[in-house]
């Protein structure tokens, strides 16, 4: 029987070759890869220059050691969540992007990324995601993270802050603890954030989406069964992905970030509520904005997608347009 989800990959991965972006698979380490939607135009440099160009290239201009063409562009890195691999959860970003190289990466155990180690840190996340970035010629970034992938892109801008330069976060907090995560979750009617975030039947993706969502959605079943056998694999490391988030209260610590950071935010979420937001916002002190999105859940980003676009190039505006050209 055919899976609708899954039929409709080619679809998606057309119209993204129309925005201008194709996948690409990264060798991080011995054991472990990551896919990445990566700007066509390095590609089709780094084929022609690996054909070309001898082995010893570090000293060619514009590219980098392993022949990755460097963007020309401002670079944008689009981070997804738990729900979903990279390219579906940005579908109605990456074509109003255009102004700017745009990497759209999957997470580790999502869409084609996998590794060897049992290291289910959000570190490691974050160690393979820069390196895999370096290696497609990415100097410096912008990350845009929405919630699971809002947490990854703060402990990028911790770990790594000479490659971030900017962070754009939704529904996302910098780190997660029993304190926080355990009354979020029982007030929504789930046990724990792996019965929220990893359903198993129809019904649990049906209450992830109430949960989720400011508006209704309806989906037919057959629909929401075929989305959970292509969406939610490699279920056993996804939970040990949870279970390495949360922290001790002792152990939070919040850091001096350099960077500029934009809270966009879903005025309804219902996972990490608007006062959560703020409170966050003054947290992190005065290179730290905030706005709020209305009538718009913890999927901001597919709910509003013209309101979300709309504020999050005004804040890329922000950094870049009167940034002078090197």
């Amino acid at each position: 029987m055919v899976n609708f989800v899954e039929a409709q990959k080619p679809l998606l991965h057309f119209i993204m070759k129309l925005a201008g972006v194709i996948p690409h698979t990264v060798e991080i380490q011995p054991g472990t890869v990551m896919n990445f939607w990566v700007p066509i135009g390095t590609i089709k440099k780094r084929n022609k220059l690996a054909t070309t160009i001898p082995t010893s290239n570090a000293g060619v201009v514009g590219v980098t050691s392993s022949g990755a063409a460097k963007p020309s562009k401002p670079v944008v890195v689009l981070v997804h969540g738990f729900a979903g691999e990279g390219i579906l959860t940005w579908q109605f970003q990456v074509g109003w992007l255009k102004k700017y190289a745009i990497y759209v990466p999957d997470l580790l155990f999502f869409g084609g990324s996998v590794t060897d180690s049992a290291d289910r840190s959000p570190a490691f996340q974050v160690e393979c995601l820069a390196k895999g970035l370096r290696k497609l010629g990415v100097e410096k970034c912008t990350v845009v993270g929405f919630s699971y992938g809002g947490m990854v892109a703060f402990k990028m801008a911790e770990l790594f802050p000479e490659l971030v330069e900017a962070l754009v976060v939704s529904g996302a907090i910098m780190a997660t603890t029993d304190d926080i995560i355990t009354p979020t979750v029982n007030s929504l009617g789930f046990s724990t954030s792996s019965d929220l975030l990893l359903p198993t039947s129809v019904k649990g993706l049906k209450a992830l989406l109430k949960v989720s969502a400011y508006r209704k959605l309806w989906f037919p079943n057959r629909l929401l069964k075929d989305f959970l056998e292509v969406m939610y694999g490699n279920r056993k490391e996804r939970s040990e992905l949870l279970e390495g988030l949360v922290v001790s209260n002792k152990d939070i610590t919040i850091p001096a970030f350099p960077q500029r950071i934009h809270l966009l935010w879903g005025e309804n979420d219902q996972i990490f509520k608007l006062e959560l937001a703020q409170e966050m916002k003054e947290k992190l002190g005065s290179k730290t904005t905030f706005q709020g999105i209305k009538k718009a859940g913890h999927l901001v980003h597919l709910e509003r997608p013209c309101v979300y676009n709309r504020f999050l190039k005004q804040f890329l505006a922000s950094l870049y347009d009167d940034k002078p050209k090197k």
